[in-house]
């Protein structure tokens, strides 16, 4: 059987499983290369829909193929920006709103484990307490509550716990989110009229783990259910874990209930990484990228940069691109000239920028610019207001003037999401590094 026939054949059966919306906006453009030696390959227009490929659909891919081959096959992709075409007018289906999943699989980042989380000073009891966790879950700390600023690896160290915990345990239903999914599965629940769903959904788990939880500051609804969440769980010694960028009796509008249940397990501050953490970090990094740099080079770049793991793996992208870019090696002196190099002011047209956005995410410039709220139009429009404003600075006025007439309030939300997403969501910061790259390219 030939690529596109097994490729036409998993398409055929896991439409009706992802919904059309779903389905047109992250499959249309993926493409079959080749198929052979136990592996798939698969053409993808950007590092996004790759990312979002193997945070959301990687499980339901790998265990169609092995439905229709008969034996286990590993998927691999391979980005192709050429293939960023203008995208088809999106459909807004009945089931769009994706509020139950079809199966009970985990949407766990599988590049995020114990055995690749960097260990030093700043996090050696964290993840100590990580190992306890997956060797006893519901037993040892029952909630685990990681706090720290952003970028210093807490998201990294609870899918590193939700991964070792599925190998151990593949029967386990694993629950991963971000406190705004919480919130939002809790909206369109009251909305829909579906709490008995909702309940279903978060309190029949065996591990849940809840991401940046200080989000839930002022949400007395949603702190409400969560209390009941959390109640229920832990009297099942379901696994609880979870994160913040500040310990829970410093969040804000939170109910007194909640930070007695939050303190009541093990609470765990993640602080950023020294020096030699910092050089094991980009030592890692490298490794991931296939990239090899001198050592002296990687101790200049991180006594260069004593911020937090996002910013330096930035940095090291940044550097990696400019030196193929410029074909430079990465010897000391080199990173000394682009480490105290200026940045350049370039002047940006406002409409190249939503075109590299249209292009990079496969849409059309009526969509970004549209009345249409679809949930694959929600993140490059608020990216777009955030670059808008951020890179070119353009007033929220005359960015919401660009985005087909929108209110300068839409624009500040837009842009205050995307700040806040660049230091939390890996996936996120990638994306802004790629296209700021395209943009001065």
């Amino acid at each position: 059987m030939d690529v596109k026939s097994v490729w036409n054949k998993l398409l055929d059966e896991i439409k009706p499983q992802v919904g059309l919306a779903n389905f047109k906006g992250w499959f249309s453009t993926v493409e079959p290369l080749e198929m052979g030696e136990g592996k798939i390959i698969l053409s993808t227009p950007s590092a996004f829909h790759e990312g979002q490929l193997k945070t959301r659909y990687l499980d339901l891919i790998t265990s169609t193929l092995e439905k229709i081959s008969g034996q286990k096959i590993a998927v691999e992709f391979k980005i192709d920006p050429t293939k960023l075409s203008k995208k088809s007018k999106v459909e807004t289906p009945e089931d769009a709103f994706d509020f139950m999943p079809q199966t009970q699989a985990p949407v766990l980042n599988q590049r995020y484990t114990l055995e690749n989380f960097v260990v030093g000073l700043s996090n050696n009891v964290a993840f100590a307490a990580a190992q306890a966790v997956v060797q006893n879950p519901g037993v040892s700390y029952n909630p685990l509550f990681v706090y720290g600023g952003t970028g210093v690896g807490k998201t990294h160290l609870m899918l590193g716990i939700g991964n070792s915990i599925l190998k151990n345990h593949p029967e386990y239903k694993i629950i991963y989110c971000s406190s705004e999914t919480f919130m939002n599965d809790y909206v369109e629940a009251i909305k829909t009229q579906r709490m008995a769903d909702l309940r279903r959904k978060y309190r029949s788990t065996n591990i849940l783990l809840i991401d940046d939880v200080q989000f839930f500051s002022g949400r007395e609804g949603t702190q409400e259910e969560f209390f009941h969440t959390f109640n229920e769980l832990q009297g099942r010694n379901s696994q609880i874990v979870l994160t913040s960028d500040k310990a829970p009796n410093e969040i804000a509008k939170l109910e007194d209930r909640l930070k007695s249940r939050f303190v009541g397990g093990l609470m765990i501050d993640i602080q950023l990484p020294d020096f030699d953490t910092r050089v094991a970090i980009l030592k890692a990094k490298c490794e991931e990228r296939g990239e090899v740099i001198p050592e002296e080079s990687l101790r200049l770049l991180a006594q260069s940069l004593d911020s937090n793991i996002r910013e330096l793996e930035g940095k090291l992208i940044q550097i990696l691109q400019t030196s193929k870019a410029q074909n430079l090696p990465l010897t000391p002196e080199n990173i000394v000239r682009y480490l105290d190099q200026p940045r350049k002011s370039t002047q940006l047209d406002p409409k190249k920028v939503l075109i590299s956005i249209c292009g990079y995410f496969n849409l059309n410039l009526k969509d970004l610019s549209g009345p249409r709220r679809q949930k694959e139009l929600v993140l490059p429009r608020h990216i777009a207001m955030y670059l808008l404003t951020e890179e070119l600075n353009l007033t929220v006025e005359k960015v919401g003037g660009l985005l087909g007439g929108r209110d300068h309030t839409t624009v500040m939300h837009g842009r205050d999401r995307i700040k806040t997403l660049a230091n939390t969501d890996r996936e996120v910061q990638k994306t802004l590094i790629e296209l700021k790259q395209r943009l001065i390219s």
